[in-house]
Protein backbone atom coordinates (compact mmCIF):
# COMPACT_ATOMS: atom_id res chain seq x y z
CA UNK A 1 0.00 0.00 0.00
CA UNK A 2 0.81 3.43 -1.06
CA UNK A 3 -0.22 6.85 -0.10
CA UNK A 4 -3.03 7.78 -2.99
CA UNK A 5 -4.26 11.62 -1.15
CA UNK A 6 -4.44 12.99 2.00
CA UNK A 7 -8.04 15.17 3.18
CA UNK A 8 -8.22 18.21 5.48
CA UNK A 9 -11.94 16.95 5.87
CA UNK A 10 -13.05 13.55 7.81
CA UNK A 11 -15.76 12.91 5.35
CA UNK A 12 -14.34 13.44 2.39
CA UNK A 13 -11.74 10.90 3.51
CA UNK A 14 -13.89 8.43 4.59
CA UNK A 15 -15.73 8.50 1.30
CA UNK A 16 -12.77 8.34 -0.76
CA UNK A 17 -11.71 4.88 1.10
CA UNK A 18 -15.04 3.27 0.31
CA UNK A 19 -14.35 3.54 -3.36
CA UNK A 20 -10.94 1.87 -3.15
CA UNK A 21 -10.41 -1.58 -4.77
CA UNK A 22 -7.97 -3.62 -3.01
CA UNK A 23 -5.76 -2.73 0.32
CA UNK A 24 -6.61 0.38 1.84
CA UNK A 25 -6.42 1.93 4.93
CA UNK A 26 -7.30 5.69 6.56
CA UNK A 27 -4.67 7.21 8.78
CA UNK A 28 -5.05 10.51 10.75
CA UNK A 29 -2.06 12.84 11.96
CA UNK A 30 -2.39 15.76 13.70
CA UNK A 31 -0.43 18.59 12.67
CA UNK A 32 -0.35 21.67 15.51
CA UNK A 33 -4.80 22.05 15.66
CA UNK A 34 -5.18 20.68 12.06
CA UNK A 35 -5.96 16.85 11.74
CA UNK A 36 -4.92 15.64 8.26
CA UNK A 37 -6.48 12.32 6.68
CA UNK A 38 -3.86 9.79 4.71
CA UNK A 39 -5.56 7.64 2.46
CA UNK A 40 -3.55 4.47 1.85
CA UNK A 41 -4.47 1.90 -1.10
CA UNK A 42 -3.34 0.15 -4.17
CA UNK A 43 -2.09 2.51 -6.61
CA UNK A 44 -3.91 1.82 -9.76
CA UNK A 45 -5.46 3.83 -12.35
CA UNK A 46 -8.96 2.37 -11.62
CA UNK A 47 -8.26 3.59 -7.93
CA UNK A 48 -7.42 7.09 -9.01
CA UNK A 49 -10.34 7.24 -11.57
CA UNK A 50 -12.36 6.23 -9.13
CA UNK A 51 -10.87 9.24 -6.64
CA UNK A 52 -11.51 11.65 -9.52
CA UNK A 53 -7.92 12.45 -9.62
CA UNK A 54 -5.25 13.36 -12.63
CA UNK A 55 -7.82 14.20 -15.10
CA UNK A 56 -8.81 10.92 -15.98
CA UNK A 57 -12.35 11.30 -16.35
CA UNK A 58 -11.26 14.27 -19.21
CA UNK A 59 -9.04 11.80 -20.32
CA UNK A 60 -11.96 9.38 -21.21
CA UNK A 61 -13.95 11.75 -22.63
CA UNK A 62 -11.00 12.80 -24.95
CA UNK A 63 -10.35 9.16 -26.51
CA UNK A 64 -14.15 8.60 -26.82
CA UNK A 65 -13.42 11.52 -29.21
CA UNK A 66 -10.17 10.75 -30.44
CA UNK A 67 -11.09 10.74 -34.55
CA UNK A 68 -12.23 14.72 -34.20
CA UNK A 69 -9.31 15.97 -32.09
CA UNK A 70 -8.99 19.94 -33.08
CA UNK A 71 -5.49 21.23 -31.97
CA UNK A 72 -6.47 22.21 -28.45
CA UNK A 73 -7.49 18.61 -27.55
CA UNK A 74 -4.36 17.29 -28.96
CA UNK A 75 -2.14 19.86 -26.55
CA UNK A 76 -4.51 18.99 -24.03
CA UNK A 77 -4.05 15.39 -24.36
CA UNK A 78 -0.17 15.88 -23.87
CA UNK A 79 -0.87 18.25 -21.02
CA UNK A 80 -2.85 14.84 -18.93
CA UNK A 81 -0.15 12.14 -20.08
CA UNK A 82 2.52 14.52 -19.11
CA UNK A 83 0.82 14.34 -15.60
CA UNK A 84 0.23 10.95 -15.98
CA UNK A 85 3.73 9.66 -16.56
CA UNK A 86 5.28 11.13 -13.42
CA UNK A 87 2.35 9.84 -11.18
CA UNK A 88 3.62 6.24 -13.51
CA UNK A 89 7.17 6.95 -12.77
CA UNK A 90 6.12 7.40 -8.70
CA UNK A 91 3.70 4.78 -8.73
CA UNK A 92 5.78 2.20 -10.74
CA UNK A 93 2.89 1.36 -12.91
CA UNK A 94 2.44 1.66 -16.72
CA UNK A 95 0.35 3.64 -18.67
CA UNK A 96 -2.47 1.94 -21.09
CA UNK A 97 -0.79 2.27 -24.80
CA UNK A 98 -4.60 3.04 -25.74
CA UNK A 99 -3.81 5.95 -23.79
CA UNK A 100 -0.83 7.81 -25.54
Amino acid sequence: MKLINTYDDRDDAEEAVEKLTGDKRLASERDGTVVIYNLFGTPNWGNFHRLNMYNLAELKTLLDRRAHWQEVDRARHAVIIATLQSVAKNHAIAIPEHWL
